[in-house]
């Protein structure tokens, strides 16, 4: 049997460069094409192995910014054949030009009654089709701030899927009531709810499945324990940015390198681990009890070492 796999890439403006009073075609530059490794890099790796990627956008900067941003960047990821669902960052709704940040909703999704949530995630549901995209089937809380209104609401209005349980966050601000440890899809409130895959960092503590937070190494390991434990899907987080140093001037090669391992590695297994669109509607085995890859003090520790080289080489501004 085969293991579906989720290839997510969290696509938003980012509040880092409103705060620091960027003008609106920098604040894209530097959050949607950072140093030539942004969107366009990443669907163009994609393209190359024959992978599907499903980019969860933010539509709410339109409030502050218009739509054109978002018009743009869902133009570019529609016309590479890949799928845009929906993305959410709250904070967008009180932002002001020009102010610094100073003024701003709350950020947190779970911080909003459950009426609340429904009328974000519809006014964001109607900016992102306003921009081009299809009406949207799955869902991403921004920082993975989801609590089961959030889940009531996505159902209530359509929704079909879910992908905001992030055991590693949990608690705060990933508060869907599932435990930690839960990576498998399960029905939940109405829809089909698709956690972040994890690892075992060290004996208890916990790591998602993204480019920024594990070594080739330990994504290796982790897709190779899904095959042999015949995981349910594997469901794999990267932002448009992630690829580039926090200011978006410069690219980060440990990340890059990490980014193209995972996709050359993707492209070779495409067979067992098919990488699969929301849109798609894939049959996924639900109910199982799919656990997280263990640790490995060598693994953990060749990426600590990575990790260190990218904060303190890779991260510098140009």
């Amino acid at each position: 049997m085969t293991t579906p796999v989720f290839l997510t890439v969290d696509t938003e403006l980012m509040w880092r460069h409103h705060i620091d009073g960027l003008d609106r075609a920098a604040i894209y530059d530097r959050s949607m094409e950072p140093a030539g490794v942004g969107i366009s890099y990443q669907l163009d790796t994609l393209a190359r192995h024959g992978l599907k990627g499903c980019f969860f956008v933010d539509p709410m900067p339109a409030l502050l910014f218009g739509l054109e941003p978002t018009r743009r960047v869902v133009g570019t990821i529609l016309d590479a054949g890949q799928e845009v669902q929906l993305h959410l960052h709250p904070n967008w709704t009180g932002a002001k030009l020009g102010d610094g940040g100073a003024r701003y909703g709350r950020f947190e999704m779970m911080d909003y009654s459950l009426d609340e949530q429904r009328d974000l995630i519809a006014g964001a549901t109607d900016l992102l089709m306003a921009a081009g995209a299809a009406r949207p089937i799955a869902f991403r809380a921004g920082s993975y701030s989801a609590n089961d209104d959030t889940l009531r609401a996505l159902s209530a209005l359509g929704f079909a899927y879910d992908s905001s349980h992030n055991g590693a966050e949990q608690p705060w601000p990933s508060a869907i009531g599932l435990p930690t440890t839960h990576i498998a899809p399960v029905p939940r409130e109405g829809l089909i709810e698709v956690p972040v895959t994890l690892i075992e960092d060290r004996p208890g503590p916990l790591r998602n499945f993204q480019i920024c937070a594990l070594s080739a190494g330990e994504m290796r390991a982790a897709l190779e324990h899904a095959v042999i434990e015949n995981h349910a899907a594997v469901t794999i987080v990267s932002h448009g940015f992630e690829l580039a140093n926090r200011s978006g001037t410069r690219a980060n090669a440990v990340h890059v390198r990490r980014f193209d391992a995972l996709c050359t590695l993707l492209g070779e297994w495409a067979e067992i681990l098919p990488t699969v669109h929301f849109a798609d509607r894939p049959e996924l085995r639900i109910g199982q009890a799919d656990a997280p890859l263990g640790p490995n003090s060598l693994r953990t520790r060749w990426r600590q070492a990575e990790q260190l080289w990218s904060n303190m080489v890779e991260e510098r501004a140009a």
